[in-house]
């Protein structure tokens, strides 16, 4: 079956905007959101919610007091009269990049803060959880009815830094050389190989971008008009097997195939494969959430970067597709895992749809100041959330970055 994008976000989030009883639903949707935070936390050790393995990554126990940062600043701190927040450092120690909020310590530098320890971080979301549901309880429907886009924001906010807590004790655990295992008993999702190898666009123009008023983030809007096709898009994903005849091929080697800043960025870093991947005694290992497993051929090639995508696209004579293109395609309901197993890069560049203004304050940071440099995906991955897809989410990273749980289909135009 062609996996398809959620209509909304999961369950406790899609009944926010029903007529009645808006306090226990925002309560719902908040306890549950941040149980799944510390669900995904509860196998690691106190050590390995500490590490950070790379600047661009950030250590567990920091996601969980960043998301928690949020509610207090963002909720608490501007709704709640009378709030008082957990510790006067924290708001310095667990801001990420909002500058109208405050100073902030330095990203690079997020493993370093061995104090507090975990538990007190445990304890500061105990804190924060139990002000923000009497918040909820004690709050009129009028007030509710206007911080509900607000709770829907903080509640995706936390979603998003759920996969990043996966990408990143990942990357960790990538690092050291007896290759733990996060979950022993986690298994990488069976990709869907059905219908034509390729999905037929005929030039037309279509409207891309979000329509309605159901949860979107603002990089989303506006929906405007685009000129797509003629193109074919790859129903499948590429293959670890379709990556092996790359670099049996010399891919890697060969300068023709690459960018520049791409060939550089390979050769700097002496890139032969994907990223977590080994070799062992001559045979390709990767590294997974259940520890250092065989390259399966069949499945989905996973953590390559956008420079490595491009290069392959054009050893397989084909193209890496717009965003409006994999828009219009997955509105059809015909691409193959266009969910749940690898972001997939596109070409585009991660700008401003035509029109687009940041909302006012520290939120407006959310998204729009990161629009130059970097190309977007679309789609999710297997570390997304359940729920948290969208045929219009819009993910983007620099061309780079190959720690995520990213992948790529291909585009023709002849």
């Amino acid at each position: 079956m062609t996996k398809q994008a959620s209509a909304t976000a999961a369950a406790p989030l899609s009944s926010l905007s029903g007529p009645d009883g808006l306090a226990q639903r925002l309560q719902d949707a908040f306890i549950a959101v941040r149980n799944e935070t510390e669900r995904r936390a509860a196998p690691l050790s106190p050590e390995d919610q500490q590490i950070q393995s790379m600047p661009d990554a950030s250590p567990t126990k920091w996601h969980r007091a960043h998301t928690t940062w949020f509610w207090e600043q963002f909720l608490l701190g501007e709704h709640a009269a009378g709030y008082r927040p957990f510790h006067p450092d924290f708001a310095f120690l667990f801001n990420s990049y909002y500058v109208s909020a405050g100073p902030r310590h330095a990203r690079n530098h997020r493993g370093d803060i061995t104090r507090p320890s975990t538990d007190q971080v445990g304890a500061y979301r105990k804190y924060v959880d139990a002000a923000v549901v009497k918040f909820f309880r004690e709050t009129g429907a009028d007030k509710l009815r206007e911080i509900a886009p607000l709770v829907e924001v903080g509640l995706n906010h936390e979603q998003q830094h759920q996969e990043l807590m996966f990408t990143d004790i990942l990357h960790a655990f990538a690092q050291n050389p007896v290759y733990p295992a996060y979950d022993p008993d986690w298994r990488f999702p069976s990709a869907t190989r059905t219908g034509d190898k390729w999905l037929q666009l005929n030039e037309g123009i279509h409207t891309v971008g979000h329509v309605d008023d159901s949860f979107h983030f603002d990089n989303e809007k506006p929906a405007h008009r685009a000129l797509v096709g003629p193109v074919k898009l790859a129903r499948n994903l590429v293959t670890n097997g379709d990556w092996l005849a790359f670099m049996r091929d010399g891919g890697y080697r060969t300068a023709t195939l690459w960018l520049m800043d791409g060939f550089a960025a390979a050769s700097r870093d002496d890139w032969q494969a994907p990223g977590h991947w080994r070799e062992v005694d001559g045979a390709w290992q990767v590294m997974t959430l259940a520890g250092l497993k065989p390259v399966d051929p069949e499945a989905p090639v996973c953590h390559v970067s956008y420079y490595e995508a491009d290069a392959f696209a054009r050893w397989a004579g084909k193209h890496l597709p717009t965003e409006m293109e994999w828009e219009v395609a997955a509105r059809t309901g015909q691409l193959n895992d266009a969910f749940g197993i690898v972001w997939q890069w596109t070409r585009s560049s991660y700008s401003p749809y035509p029109g687009y203004r940041a909302v006012e304050g520290a939120l407006g940071e959310y998204n729009g100041k990161f629009m130059v440099n970097q190309l977007v995906l679309r789609g999710s991955s297997l570390a997304t959330p359940e729920g948290h897809s969208r045929i219009t989410y819009r993910n983007f990273f620099y061309p780079h970055h190959r720690w995520q749980f990213t992948g790529l289909r291909l585009a023709d135009y002849e």
